[in-house]
């Protein structure tokens, strides 16, 4: 039987400042990104997200980010490699302690946003993250995005990788995610979505933004739990899975 991972970026609330139903997301995904505090979240609304993925039985992972709460983790930034090294290990350490009082644990590492994005080109700054990785546990996955040079670069390094492709997210041909600027960047439709998902998970290919059919290799789905629509996406993509003989279950399960 096929089968696939769902996963979604959570606990990115702030205060009273809610973003996303994480409660609703946790009951239909199988690995959860959980915000560390740099880019979103703040401690005590990540514990309860950790506590409700603990309950629902979904993998855990560390959703690091740059320092950058303002901009939600979406600017680019240049930091040097030694202050990349601490801000991962400060971030998953953080992570891991509430994890722990939650219950559960980190299995799994998958950078936020602009940072996600630069380390999948970026030798120099990929280096640094998983560097900073290897040092917290060596055991931990990476998740990345797929047929990006920093796949090879970490499975080099001895990492488990594993790729992922965007349910919500328009490809470019070259297979980079176009550029969130773009009014045509981010796909609403939660039918058009599960459908082109199934195409990606059965063939092993997804349309890009210009028509053309790329190869992707993904054995993850991310729904991206901040756009207004993250639920009605998940469902739709759950069912259509489901209904097409698609298992769904986190990669840590193999």
């Amino acid at each position: 039987m096929t089968h696939i991972d769902l996963n979604c970026d959570l606990g990115e609330s702030f205060g009273p400042w809610p973003m996303g139903d994480d409660v609703s997301m946790l009951s239909m995904v199988t690995s959860a990104n959980i915000a560390c505090g740099f880019h979103a979240g703040d401690p005590a609304g990540i514990l309860s997200v950790l506590k409700e993925a603990a309950r629902c039985g979904v993998a855990v992972g560390a959703h690091i980010g740059y320092r950058d709460l303002v901009g939600f983790g979406r600017r680019n930034m240049e930091p040097t490699s030694a202050e990349l090294i601490g801000d991962t290990i400060y971030q998953i350490g953080a992570l891991e302690g509430l994890a722990k009082a939650a219950g559960t644990s980190v299995r799994y590492v998958k950078p936020h946003g602009a940072l996600y994005n630069t380390i999948a080109h970026d030798a120099r700054q990929a280096g640094a993250v998983l560097e900073a990785i290897s040092a917290v546990d060596p055991s931990l996955a990476l998740m990345a995005l797929a047929g990006a040079p920093i796949v090879e670069q970490a499975r080099a390094a001895g990492f488990k990788v594993v790729c992922e492709a965007f349910a919500d997210r328009a490809y470019n041909s070259d297979g980079r995610l176009v550029n969130r600027r773009s009014p045509d960047s981010v796909i609403h439709d939660p039918n058009a979505i599960a459908e082109r998902m199934l195409h990606m998970v059965l063939e092993g290919r997804i349309t890009a933004i210009d028509g053309t059919e790329i190869a992707l290799e993904a054995q993850s789905i991310c729904i991206h739990g901040d756009t207004p629509a993250a639920v009605a996406i998940a469902h739709a993509l759950r069912e259509m899975l489901l209904s097409h003989g698609v298992e769904l279950k986190s990669f840590i399960d193999g």
